[in-house]
């Protein structure tokens, strides 16, 4: 069996407990070691085969993984945060379907959702935005012309931009083509979770003089909106006295 694991977002005991028993009893490990904190690989076993992917194709990830299921070995498909987002699993997972190897993915917890946690930030305020769009500016790989900078900026919703890092003063142009104002509250968080974390508030207009003022060039997400800020939100209604739910009542003023 190939178990797809989410390593979480940096912080080694941020990794599911699911995950870190996957980890625990593996025979063999592919780990994404560009971006996976390797003190993750002291859960392992004595005897477990690690491989880094990071210089490996697909085609010897898969030839790891088929050569592991031949001599009935668990396998773990260790992934930076969780796979669902910009891991690359569906091309592993289609192969595998091929080969008539089963597997299963087990989620781990997004960088994104780790970058809230680094700014105590919460993406959905009541009166400013409901909605959140997790997207990435084209570099080597392409991004589908309807899905824009400038047309996801149109909505003003949150935005969480992965790997856009070193295009950030062209992020900038186009987040403001689009709809944002320059003075819109906007951070930048390097490496989310771990150690040598780092976050950095600016605006819209200042992401790229920011980075250069801090030396940061990647591994890092630029968070967009007026949730940044925090300020003119409404309370939620769910908390509110007056509001009835299925589990109270409302008490009218």
């Amino acid at each position: 069996m190939i178990h797809f694991v989410g390593a979480g977002s940096g912080a080694p005991d941020l990794i599911t407990v699911r995950g870190k028993r996957f980890l625990e009893t593996a025979d063999i490990v592919i780990y994404a070691g560009s971006l996976v904190n390797p003190q993750l690989l002291s859960y392992t076993k004595s005897e477990c085969e690690l491989y880094n992917s990071a210089k490996m194709t697909l085609e010897e990830v898969l030839q790891v993984m088929e050569e592991g299921e031949a001599a009935r070995k668990d396998t773990v498909r260790l992934h930076t945060g969780d796979p669902c987002l910009y891991g690359a699993i569906r091309e592993q997972m289609d192969l595998l379907d091929e080969k008539g190897i089963g597997y299963d993915s087990c989620p781990g917890v997004s960088s994104f959702c780790g970058a809230a946690s680094a700014l105590n930030l919460e993406y959905t305020l009541p009166g400013v935005s409901q909605s959140v769009v997790i997207t990435r500016m084209a570099g080597r790989t392409p991004v589908p012309e309807k899905e824009s900078i400038e047309s996801f900026a149109a909505h003003q919703a949150t935005m969480v931009i992965f790997l856009s890092t070193g295009m950030l003063e062209e992020l900038s142009g186009r987040l403001v083509d689009g709809g944002y104002r320059e003075e819109t509250p906007a951070a930048i968080v390097y490496k989310a979770t771990w150690e040598d974390e780092m976050t950095r508030l600016c605006t819209v207009g200042t992401l790229s003089e920011t980075a250069k003022r801090y030396g940061i060039t990647k591994t890092a997400l630029i968070i967009v909106g007026d949730a940044v800020s925090h300020h003119h939100y409404q309370r939620s209604r769910l908390y509110d006295p007056e509001f009835t739910t299925g589990y109270r009542k409302g008490k009218q003023k």
